[in-house]
């Protein structure tokens, strides 16, 4: 589809609607082509700006006539917030959700069918409904229907680590209205999610966007467990203290379990999970959006689509499933590239537990298999001695030099060959089977590596098995890690509800020599203080020069005690209507004038006209 001949410039647009002086990275491109009626899939990290490279082309098409563009999100925060920034921003966009009463739908219906808004939000169940189809068809038929962003576009892959059964009707987009262009986008997808979302989409012709996965004002940080809730309250409180954070766990007892321990540590943390009566929910996701300083403890249920941009961490107290799971939650930190943290802690029962999942689960035995390949990915950065971010980067097809910012090149590890100890773990699995076919525990195997004489030592005699303590001179902490590796590598299996340890083919291979283990030694890194706010780059490291910088600290306190009431007026959060690093910018240059402060990056017409006398009144208080 070819677009007018006075269709508007995007540049232009960037810099009236949102501020901005020039796009990032391949943003240009990929809007431009967008514009142009072209179909796109685009993979860019977290913070990155997808949204701009459909709202952008959104604006442009609507502007020239093309109508409306719907986006299809699947979450309702999300929606309200991202349609708050765009009217904020003097762009007419809606949503439809559950949320609304029958007017307000009715209203908005209206306005889409009129061709007069600019973006219109639904969830994809929404998508399927004979009702909405039929408004998509007469605005289709007279013209007005211009493009369709599909976000979150992961969701539509069973590879994917948050497949969502609804995102499956999508491909009747194509098939309905295949003059209309489309763009799918996400922040995370391996090659062969990245082929399923394709080809479920039916996206075969679109061209393919891959921004580079690294986000380097990102720390990444495993420890062992041990004492996991006291490990996260030191990391919390020695390099977090008062920040905005996320903290996941994998089951819904855990989540409230946490929060109400941090909360009686004196972190002001809220639990979120799908069990949660919805109000409740609702209300600490608002609250986290809204105030500063909140810890979320929660599951999964939350985060997608979270766009709060200065959570400075996020923690892990459980392993999640895959690498592209982990690389989406830890990437709602730092969204307004300023230095974050991603922190996880993981052990033995981490490693086992998942396998157990996956084994236990009633899917095909390809994608079992799939999800082990995944896991063993994920389980390799865990226990990897080398860069994290070299790891992280290289899963999604990057090369990338070592980045001088994870604890593994910050404090580099050592290490000890566990070659034998590994084989003398293996081998006392295979006595236990000789010595009458019993399988046991992790916690059995080491006691008897160990010489611990317990009651099930002793009622099994296996005081008397050649392998009664032969690894005696090994804390229990490096067996558990050798055990871990073990599994890790698929030399050994956990069975049944009591996670039985049994050998794998590969075995052979370890007991006979024939394979090398390097584990890292368990170790504290020396701790300096809190962290630096710099990242790698020390970007923004203060405000402004040493001299001044008290004078812009107490214009930056003003202008976001000043924000936080416009933001409770118009009930949004307060990023939506100014980012931190605007206002940073705006008490670093202290504008005296309209002209000068429309220069400020994320100082758009329709924000200048609304906000800007207040803003100079607030900055020449001072």
């Amino acid at each position: 589809m070819s677009p007018p001949k006075h269709h508007p410039v995007p540049i232009n647009i960037l810099q009236e609607v949102f501020g901005y002086s020039a796009f990032r990275g391949q943003q240009a491109e990929i809007v431009d082509h967008v514009t142009q009626g072209g179909d796109a899939l685009v993979l860019m990290p977290t913070g990155g700006g997808k949204s701009l490279c459909y709202q952008v082309p959104a604006i442009v098409r609507q502007r020239a006539g093309h109508g409306v563009t719907v986006v299809v999100s699947p979450l309702i925060a999300l929606m309200h917030d991202q349609v708050g920034a765009l009217e904020e921003a003097g762009v007419h966009a809606a949503f439809l959700n559950s949320s609304q009463s029958q007017e307000e739908a009715q209203h908005i219906e209206r306005e889409m069918l009129a061709g007069r808004l600019s973006l219109l939000y639904a969830a994809p169940e929404r998508l399927n409904t004979p009702r909405f189809l039929a408004q998509l068809t007469s605005l289709h038929e007279r013209g007005l229907l211009s493009l369709f962003a599909i976000d979150e576009a992961h969701c539509v892959s069973q590879w994917g680590h948050d497949f969502r059964s609804e995102y499956l009707s999508l491909n009747l987009l194509h098939e309905r209205f295949p003059d209309v262009p489309r763009i799918a986008l996400t922040a995370t997808a391996d090659d062969i999610t990245r082929a399923d979302i394709i080809e479920r989409l039916q996206l075969q012709d679109s061209r393919v966007f891959i921004a580079s996965f690294d986000r380097p004002n990102i720390r990444y940080l495993i420890v062992e467990k041990d004492k996991p809730k006291e490990q996260l309250l030191r990391f919390i409180q020695e390099d977090h203290d008062g920040d905005a954070g996320v903290v996941y766990c994998q089951s819904r007892k855990k989540v409230e379990e946490t929060a109400e321990w941090l909360r009686a540590e004196g972190v002001s943390a809220l639990a979120y999970h799908a069990g949660m009566d919805s109000d409740i929910r609702r209300r600490h996701q608002d609250r986290f959006l809204r105030e500063d300083g909140i810890v979320m403890v929660a599951t999964v249920a939350f985060g997608m689509g979270i766009d709060k941009p200065d959570v400075r961490f996020v923690a892990h107290l459980d392993l999640p499933k895959n690498i592209e799971g982990y690389y989406q939650e830890t990437g709602r930190a730092g969204r307004d590239g300023e230095a974050a943290q991603a922190w996880m802690a993981y052990g033995l029962a981490d490693v086992v537990n998942q396998r157990r999942m996956i084994d236990e689960s009633p899917s095909t035995e390809e994608f079992k298999q799939v999800q082990r390949g995944k896991l063993d990915a994920l389980l390799a950065l865990a226990e990897a001695t080398d860069c994290r971010r070299q790891r992280l980067l290289a899963y999604f097809g990057e090369e990338s030099e070592p980045c001088g910012n994870c604890d593994n090149c910050l404090h580099a590890p050592a290490t000890w060959d566990a070659t034998e100890s590994a084989r003398m773990a293996l081998s006392c699995i295979y006595r236990f089977r000789q010595n009458g076919g019993q399988r046991f525990g992790a916690g059995h195997l080491i006691d008897v590596l160990r010489g611990k004489e317990t009651e099930k030592v002793r009622q099994y005699g296996h005081q008397h098995l050649s392998t009664w303590a032969i690894g005696a001179s090994l804390g229990e902490q490096q067996w558990r890690a050798v055990l871990r590796q073990l599994i890790a590598l698929g030399h050994v299996v956990t069975e049944g509800e009591f996670h039985t340890i049994s050998l794998t083919e590969s075995a052979r291979a370890v007991l006979k020599g024939e394979v090398q283990l390097l584990l890292r030694q368990p170790t504290t890194p020396a701790r300096k203080g809190k962290t630096s706010r710099t990242g790698t780059s020390g970007k923004r490291a203060t405000l402004v020069d040493p001299e001044l910088a008290p004078d812009a600290q107490f214009r930056f306190n003003s202008l976001k005690a000043w924000r936080a009431e416009v933001a409770r007026e118009h009930g949004l959060p307060a990023y939506v209507i100014f980012q931190n690093v605007t206002l940073a910018e705006m008490a670093r240059q202290h504008p005296r004038s309209l002209e000068e402060l429309s220069g400020i990056s994320g100082v758009g017409a329709k924000k200048l006209e609304a906000y800007g006398e207040d803003l100079l009144r607030v900055l020449g208080a001072h």
